[in-house]
This record gives structure tokens, sequence and C-alpha cells, in this order.
């Protein structure tokens, strides 16, 4: 979409740290619902910058139950992910790099 949008945007390493078969799954055309439900809990309205994310105790993804918001040993964590990239400018928002896929 148009955005702005704030992307909590999961390193390949995280993908295959999920549980075996999991992914597979998820990519079968039968799961493409479940997929884009996954998908949306990493994205929340609005440009929210690292600084502001470490203000809050909880933040609303579009979809799912919202994320709690941490302090972690790389900074701050969301959802019990650590951010450990922050405040890359994207045409439609910004990203945030996360070491876990953020699974509702």
């Amino acid at each position: 979409g148009a955005g702005p949008f704030t992307l909590f945007a999961p390193t390949d390493a995280a993908f295959s740290r999920l549980p075996a078969g999991l992914l597979d799954e998820l990519l079968a055309p039968a799961a493409s619902d479940r997929l884009a439900a996954i998908l949306r809990h990493h994205v929340v309205k609005g440009i929210v910058p690292a600084a502001e994310v470490a203000t809050f105790s909880t933040i609303t993804p579009l979809q799912g139950p919202p994320l709690v918001v941490s302090t972690s040993r790389s900074g701050i964590a969301v959802g019990g992910a650590d951010i450990i990239t922050t405040d890359l400018d994207a045409s439609n928002g910004v990203i945030h790099v996360v070491d876990r896929v953020l699974l509702p």
C-alpha cells in the first residue's frame, strides 16, 4: 500500500529458525490467507522511528495482537524479537530489521 508504514522485517536467518516445515507450509497456495496475516503482523501503520518504538509498552500491528516492546541485549525488542538494524528509509515508510519472525 501507499503507507506510510513501519515494517519489522525478519532476517533470512530468522526464517531459518522457524519450526521445521512451517515455511514450506506457509508458502503453499492453500495457506495464502495465513501467510498474509503473518506478514501484516510485521507492519504498523505510520512511520515509527526506533527512538519512538522504545517509548511504547506495546505497538499494534495491522493484524494480530499487540506486540510487547521491551529492552533487550541489543537495545529494543518487539514481540520478543530483537531489533538489530533500525530506521532504514523506504519509499513508503521505515524498516526495522528483527532477528525473529513474529507469529501472531
